[in-house]
């Protein structure tokens, strides 16, 4: 330990090998060579990956990062034990998903990963820590973590400062989000032990994030900011897609009506794109939070208006699964209809909360034959979601559903076909080739707005996408108007 002394000035761990530990820890010891930085997971299944060729997760520029500083300063272990006496500082990046079962079931977040962790510290370690909060919580969680933190104090003679550090990374661009990132967040007690912990964890940043984009609050605001920030990005969403609706019942374009809006500067053109629906892991969880903790507090009526953002998400996905049944003449039963994308968005493998699995749960209780493509989902993460989205009962996917390494493998025979992720690679398919090769009439529906839908109706196609006229709201005489 000696030379290891020497040749780091400071040693940093973080508790979670997932989504948000690893690629936000690989990006801190890239930028701060001269501190150690050690991940540690419970799973050493997960660490095993984290130090092969193939990386437990898929992130534009993941693998260079880590490849570059692994080894050097970047590590990765199962014992946790070790790793937590040595560090100085312990980032917790656990799960802490909706809570399944008593009271704020189905909305509040369940802690118990979190505690645990708490518990671990406090537990194990033998000189005063800095723990910061990197999970997303709920507001005034740190309170509870001291208290769990700091119970052996009269033993030890010393306490733990906990720090609320939130991550605002969006997967698929999630190393620049953290190599350039808008703000960094810092929050902490007014104590000046605590305050002290904040300008260390300031300095981290500060190797590579310009001072005026590290912003320090009390540690209150810190852990509610994420939230919001969550909830007003979903919000966007949930507020185009509405207007989706009524522009097909018009004549109006959604893509058009978003580009007038966002040229205004007051509001900007950020998370106007009109689409299938919202997934992954942040956006449902931390509005259920919101949601639970104003109910909570006696605000129903600011819970309610902050649920409505999920009740028009769920729409959404309902409303696009059943104008593929309606404009397949009300009948999906034995047609084979091409699921393209499966994760919730591109260039990430992440399927949680996937749109993708609602839409073919909708279209396998109509028993639709799925055919399902995505380039960075495996066919065991697409049976797991059958499973755990209700699409299918275990045992039963051969029924109903394939999944093809080959996209074009997917769509032969097929009667229509769903995008139902942004994947570039969808755009630049030989469409006029699928075409050939599916049954007649040939559908398309673009859930992501993503392709030329005039050029695939002068192909052929029937096309439908989000926000787009309706039938009756365009000359169907027209050549190109085969909406």
């Amino acid at each position: 330990m000696a030379s290891e002394a020497k040749e780091f000035e400071y040693r940093i761990c973080c508790l979670g090998a997932g989504y948000v530990g690893g690629p936000t820890m690989a990006v801190l010891a890239l930028k701060c060579p001269t501190v150690k930085v050690t991940v540690v997971d419970i799973n050493p299944k997960q660490i095993e990956r984290w130090n092969s060729e193939k990386l437990p997760i898929y992130e534009p520029g993941l693998d260079e990062v880590v490849k570059e500083a692994r080894g050097r300063n970047l590590f990765f272990s199962a014992d946790i034990d070790k790793v937590v006496q040595e560090s100085q500082m312990i980032f917790v990046s656990v799960n802490t998903p909706t809570k399944k079962y008593g009271v704020g079931a189905g909305k509040a977040a369940d802690l118990k990963y979190w505690e645990l962790a708490a518990r671990h510290i406090s537990k194990v370690s033998k000189s005063p820590k800095i723990v910061i909060e990197k999970s997303t919580l709920p507001v005034r969680t740190a309170h509870a973590m001291s208290q769990v933190l700091n119970c052996n104090k009269s033993q030890t003679g010393y306490s733990h400062s906990i720090l609320s550090n939130p991550e605002f990374l969006a997967e698929g661009t999630a190393i620049q989000d953290l190599l350039k990132p808008d703000r960094v967040l810092i929050g902490g007690n007014q104590a000046e032990q605590d305050q002290a912990a904040v300008r260390k964890l300031v300095w981290i940043y500060s190797h590579w994030v310009p001072k005026e984009r590290i912003l320090t609050t009390n540690l209150w605001s810190s852990e509610l900011s994420k939230l919001v920030a969550n909830a007003f990005l979903a919000q966007r969403v949930s507020s185009i897609n509405a207007i989706s609706a009524l522009c097909e019942k018009t004549g109006a374009d959604v893509t058009e009506v978003a580009k007038a809006v966002g040229m205004d500067n007051r509001i900007g053109n950020r998370f106007l794109n009109a689409s299938v629906g919202f997934g992954g892991s942040c956006f449902q969880k931390d509005i259920y939070n919101l949601v639970y903790i104003c109910e909570s507090m006696g605000l129903k009526e600011v819970a309610a208006y902050w649920e409505q953002v999920i009740i028009m998400n769920d729409y959404q996905k309902r409303r696009f699964a059943s104008q593929i049944i309606q404009r397949m003449f009300n009948t999906v039963s034995g047609k084979k209809i091409v699921i393209l994308g499966w994760a919730f968005k591109k260039d990430t493998g992440d399927t949680r909360e996937t749109p993708a699995a609602y839409v073919a749960k909708h279209l396998a209780a109509e028993r639709a034959q799925l055919s399902i493509y995505d380039p960075q989902v495996t066919e065991e993460r697409i049976r797991k979601d059958f499973v755990e989205y209700g699409v299918l009962e275990e045992g039963r996917f051969e029924e109903l559903a394939t999944v093809e390494t080959d996209p074009y493998k997917a769509c032969e025979g097929a009667h229509a076909v769903a995008i139902m992720t942004e994947w570039t690679e969808f755009k630049e398919y030989d469409w006029e080739k699928i075409y050939q090769g599916m049954q007649r009439p040939a559908f398309v529906f673009d859930g992501r707005n993503i392709l030329d839908l005039s050029a695939l109706a002068l192909m052929g196609f029937q096309v439908y996408g989000i926000g787009k006229p309706l039938p009756d709201a365009v000359d169907m005489d027209k050549p190109g108007s085969g909406y």
